[in-house]
């Protein structure tokens, strides 16, 4: 997407005001998506993008400026508003770009032909219409991206690297006796095609229409103080909130979290581990 001479140059008028740090991130992304809803494809579609931001980070600030048109003048405009926003007059020092290495290469989603991907759809479909009487609707999602990506800083790094990610969603509505509940699964990874292989779509959307019929029986949930215990999903999620934002390195750096200057100290109870 962008050579080498010319990332130099924008990484370069990046730095020209005196940056501690500058950055350019370029991307190009192809995705597609096949929904079926009321028991019918309803969409089916795909799109590509691409663009590049430049960050530049001067002391305390980050400034940003980012592009859709990856000509040289383009960038290099980029480069100089977010300089010019970061502040200051004195050029940077940048070094020469290196190679790093890159992640392994995924099972491209753009390799499988849009008519496996609408099969995969209608069968997930059919499989949680097929769960009972009770079930009333039924979304299907399929939804992958492919990209390729471009880092270069003034550190003087230099990495490309391709990725995809995949999802496969269905969500499932239930109905009996006035009372309506509703079942999802997904499954999702940041991978190639290969994980969808691992689970046959009527499966999971078994498990969709499972849960949602289970919920139709299930009795209110009573209130009151009582032991509870949580999913690994559920007690990352508030771990994730309650803690891991508190360690993000610019909070901390800012000292603008909780756990600022308490390396080694104890944060939490006894009986907590992570």
């Amino acid at each position: 997407m962008i050579d080498r001479d010319l990332a130099r140059q924008v990484l370069a008028a990046a730095m020209a005001r005196g940056a501690d740090f500058a950055e350019i991130y370029a991307e190009q992304r192809r995705t597609t998506s096949v929904v079926c809803e009321d028991d019918r494809v309803e969409k089916i579609f795909s799109g590509q993008e691409r663009g590049a931001g430049v960050r530049v980070i001067r002391g305390g600030s980050t400034a940003y400026a980012f592009t859709n048109d990856l000509s040289p003048n383009s960038l290099l405009q980029a480069a100089r508003v977010a300089a010019r926003v970061a502040g200051g007059v004195q050029g940077g020092e940048l070094a020469d770009l290196r190679a790093l290495p890159a992640g392994g290469e995924a099972a491209r989603p753009g390799q499988v032909a849009i008519e496996r991907k609408t099969a995969w759809v209608k069968a997930a479909n059919a499989a949680a219409r097929a769960a009972g009487a009770e079930v009333r609707q039924v979304m299907v999602a399929l939804g992958d991206i492919e990209k390729s990506v471009m880092i270069a800083n003034s550190l003087g790094e230099w990495l490309e690297d391709e990725a995809a990610r995949v999802r496969l969603t269905v969500n499932v509505v239930a109905a009996a006796d006035g009372i309506i509940q509703t079942g999802m699964e997904a499954i999702a990874a940041s991978s190639g095609w290969e994980v969808l292989e691992e689970t046959s779509p009527e499966e999971l959307a078994q498990k969709a229409a499972a849960r949602a019929l289970l919920m139709l029986k299930a009795r209110p949930c009573p209130a009151a103080r009582m032991p509870v215990i949580l999913s690994s999903r559920a007690g990352g999620t508030m771990v994730h909130e309650a803690c891991g934002h508190g360690l993000e390195a610019d909070l901390v750096q800012k000292g603008l979290s909780v756990y600022a200057g308490k390396i080694g100290s104890k944060v939490a109870a006894e009986c907590v581990s992570v």
